[in-house]
């Protein structure tokens, strides 16, 4: 159990009764003339998200008689998670009335909004914790949070403790916890096991290139695969970022850390699935030995690329995992990556893009977003742009020849080392929260990883 939750309620754990704006004012007028006059006296208009303590009556032990938390429908958790922040410590439990479906979504949110990242500062937190039962126990709060928080720390953490070997370290520390199996393929061996794209972008690093393989579950159970971009940071290579663009490239490893999360999520939950997990972790560096604009590299699949900016190295080192994961032809294949600056300018940094070669997984995957709270957005593979891929003198060009539909140029990379075959959706997420606000602090975020859990769990129980 999470650190913001605690066991049983005692003699001064504080009723929490959520309350909303679209029904405030018939709700106040129910309540006694003393709490009446308290909430109206404090401006309280139940506001998502906002909190207020009422006073206690008569000679109760505790001089609060309860707590009152503004939310958004049952479905909300980010208003829980602005509660957890701003409630004063003390023990609190969820009024009575609560339904078992919103008092799990509610310790989801007060798990996501007490959350702290103290490897380097310690930080206290609110102290507010909040008393888990069953029924957020089986709504699976606990599960979700503690993935989410795997999730946040892996991005959150800088470059210099988060290189290929590290992250190759939390795979393997993760296969572990929950009895799975972690193969680390390193360095020059990638070569040998033909993985040439994911060394040629690797290898100018003093930290090598690997591919880390995580496999778990029964072999007769259906196959998913989970494929996520571990650059563990990327200065561009030889066409070199500028440092405002690079500032923030601890965070290109952020497709790795949300496939990890999501399949702790699969693994703690016991899903009835075989579940592999592929990683290509690499360091985009300059030396002598980084790859170079115009080089020609060849591929697991066997296609050629041209390079035509080598800071369009993510696709190149997913393609080379991709091609391993459909080769055992899964009933369900996600990959997940920071991948485009343009899907970004597209959709903002909050609602991550997401490429699908099947309409119902796609029509799935968006449902299963919206009723989670967990957004995305669908975008085309628009075949006819495969032409700005062109090269002259390989099978395809990793960059696009107009600035114009990167996000969409680049999942069209992906789907040639993928095909048709195979259910398939691309997620070109942030996953980074520019400004603290609604529960969220500033830094890493999950994205859409609880939607994808929903749909697996749906398709697969």
């Amino acid at each position: 159990m999470l650190d913001c939750f605690a066991g049983k309620p005692d003699a001064q754990t504080i009723s929490l009764s959520p309350v909303r704006k679209d029904g405030f004012a018939a709700w106040q007028k129910k309540q006694s003339k003393r709490h009446a006059a308290w909430i109206a006296a404090s401006g309280f208009k139940a506001e998502p998200g906002s909190v207020l303590l009422l006073p206690a009556g008569g000679k109760a032990d505790s001089p609060v008689g309860g707590a009152l938390v503004g939310v958004d429908g049952d479905a909300d958790i980010w208003s829980w998670a602005a509660a957890a922040d701003r409630l004063a410590p003390g023990r609190y439990a969820l009024a009575e009335d609560v339904t078992d479906g919103a008092a799990a979504r509610a310790a989801l949110g007060w798990a996501l909004g007490s959350y702290r990242f103290d490897r380097y500062k310690k930080s206290n937190g609110s102290g507010a914790r909040l008393v888990f039962t069953k029924a957020m126990r089986a709504g699976g709060a606990d599960r979700t949070a503690g993935s989410i928080y795997l999730v946040r720390d892996l991005i959150n953490t800088p470059a210099s403790d988060m290189g290929p070997g590290e992250l190759a370290t939390a795979a393997s520390t993760l296969a572990r916890k929950f009895k799975g199996r972690c193969k680390i393929t390193v360095g020059d061996d990638l070569l040998r096991e033909n993985y040439p794209m994911i060394h040629a972008v690797g290898r100018a690093s003093n930290r090598p290139p690997r591919l880390i393989d995580l496999t778990w579950g029964k072999a007769r159970d259906p196959k998913v695969t989970l494929v996520g971009k571990g650059v563990c940071f990327d200065t561009g290579g030889l066409d070199l970022k500028p440092s405002s663009s690079m500032l923030m490239m601890k965070k290109d490893m952020g497709g790795a850390a949300h496939a990890l999360g999501l399949a702790r999520m699969i693994m703690a939950a016991e899903l009835p699935v075989r579940l592999r997990v592929l990683v290509p972790a690499v360091e985009n560096s300059v030396s002598g030995d980084a790859f170079r604009p115009l080089d020609v590299l060849h591929s697991r699949a066997g296609k050629t690329v041209e390079i035509g900016n080598t800071d369009a190295e993510g696709r190149l080192v997913l393609a080379d995992a991709l091609t391993e994961a459909v080769s055992e032809k899964p009933a369900l294949l996600l990959d997940f990556a920071t991948l485009t600056g343009a899907a970004r300018v597209a959709l903002g940094p909050d609602l991550p893009a997401m490429f699908c070669n099947d309409d119902a997984l796609a029509d799935e995957l968006y449902r299963a977003g919206r009723d989670e709270n967990d957004p995305l957005w669908r975008m085309p593979l628009w075949r006819p742009y495969l032409r700005l891929l062109d090269s002259a003198v390989a099978d395809i060009n990793n960059a696009g020849s107009i600035p114009q539909a990167g996000a969409i140029t680049a999942a069209l990379f992906l789907h040639e080392f993928v095909g048709s075959d195979v259910p398939w959706a691309h997620f070109d997420i942030y996953g980074w929260t520019q400004a603290a606000g609604s529960g969220r602090a500033k830094g890493a975020e999950a994205m859409a990883i609880r939607a994808a859990y929903t749909v697996i769990a749906r398709r697969f129980s």
